[in-house]
């Protein structure tokens, strides 16, 4: 049995009649703009907890449905009852005109701030190296090197970098002990 696909108004309606609605999405995009009703319990903490259960069922999102999708084996297994997805996720939700919480003070995602560094980092060496020096190449280069290894490895030197900045350094003290 596989997750049933909710639009978001059918799970704005279900979520009225006591589903439970779970977010899986990392801290850091939860904490930046999340639906007020979800309960957030990332990916990686549902492996091996309790099964969940709400009378009205339960519900997953992500950011676009995508996460939700690729893990829908395990999150159905997650649940004792019936359980859904969000069809579209977070993205599918805002389009529709339903409330959402944005806190502006969080830092954005990690893994958006790797792709800004990432691409303003290629982006300068290719400019670099066609206009100051040909060995400016070698910063896209690098930066593309690093990139492959953090995809073959699951190690993002970047994210770690990012991760020990002032700015989510702040941000992940704020919610140290935050449940949800």
């Amino acid at each position: 049995m596989s997750l049933k696909p909710l639009s978001p108004q059918e799970a704005s309606q279900l979520v009225h009649q006591g589903a439970l609605l779970i977010d899986i999405r990392a801290a850091d995009e939860h904490a930046r703009v999340r639906i007020a009703a979800a309960r957030h319990v990332g990916m990686e903490r549902l492996s091996g907890a309790a099964p969940l259960d709400a009378a009205a069922g339960v519900i997953f999102h992500c950011q676009s449905g995508n996460r939700t999708r690729a893990n829908a084996q395990a999150l159905r297994a997650c649940v004792s009852g019936q359980a859904y997805v969000l069809e579209g996720g977070l993205d599918a939700w805002k389009r529709a005109g339903l409330p959402v919480v944005t806190d502006a003070s969080q830092p954005i995602p990690l893994q958006r701030q790797v792709q800004i560094v990432a691409g303003a980092l290629v982006l300068s060496g290719a400019v670099l190296g066609a206009f100051v020096s040909p060995w400016f190449h070698v910063l896209s280069g690098a930066v593309g090197a690093g990139l492959v290894f953090a995809g073959v490895s699951g190690f993002c030197g970047m994210a770690r970098l990012l991760m020990r900045m002032p700015w989510n350094r702040a941000a992940t003290d704020g919610r140290a002990g935050h449940a949800g």
